[in-house]
């Protein structure tokens, strides 16, 4: 089963990362608000390239001199089951079994873009209406955390 991670990232501005096992490699977006159980809502995600597998479990603080310095936790991960794949029409749809994120999402690029791209969550059971973002990074976790470069060397949001 593939999984999925979504990474909390606090670099120049706070976002979060959606990364999505597909074909070898996480395929990456940048979702400036992070993303939401509300289907009333609807995510700019911008495409990034893709991360190698071992990214998922990367948490740390990218030290100044690295693209993205700053500190990564992982916000939320599981497994995910891909419902439709078709990056040259613009649409994803996958169904999330995270411990926060759940049920049927669909990533679709905005029309005459190539990197900017919508998430939006679909009414299902696990919908949310009045779904609140929270931070994962503590004052506390972000003590436990290790100065350390990223697993890979990408350009990324």
């Amino acid at each position: 089963m593939p999984y999925f991670v979504v990474h909390e990232h606090h670099s120049k501005k706070l976002h979060y990362d959606l990364r999505l096992e597909i074909e070898g490699v996480l395929r990456s977006w940048a979702v400036p608000k992070g993303p939401s159980l509300s289907p009333q809502d609807k995510r700019l995600a911008i495409l990034v390239e893709d991360h190698p597998l071992e990214y998922g479990t990367f948490e740390g603080i990218i030290p100044e001199g690295y693209y993205g310095a700053g500190p990564v936790v992982v916000w939320d991960s599981g497994d995910f089951e891909l419902l439709d794949n078709d990056m040259t029409k613009g649409r994803i749809g996958f169904f999330l079994k995270g411990k926060k994120l759940k049920g049927t999402f669909v990533l679709t690029r905005l029309r005459g873009k190539d990197k900017e791209w919508l998430l939006i969550k679909k009414k299902d059971e696990f919908a949310v209406p009045a779904f609140v973002m929270k931070q994962e990074l503590t004052e506390k976790r972000l003590t436990m955390l290790k100065e350390q470069p990223p697993p890979c060397d990408v350009d990324e949001g």
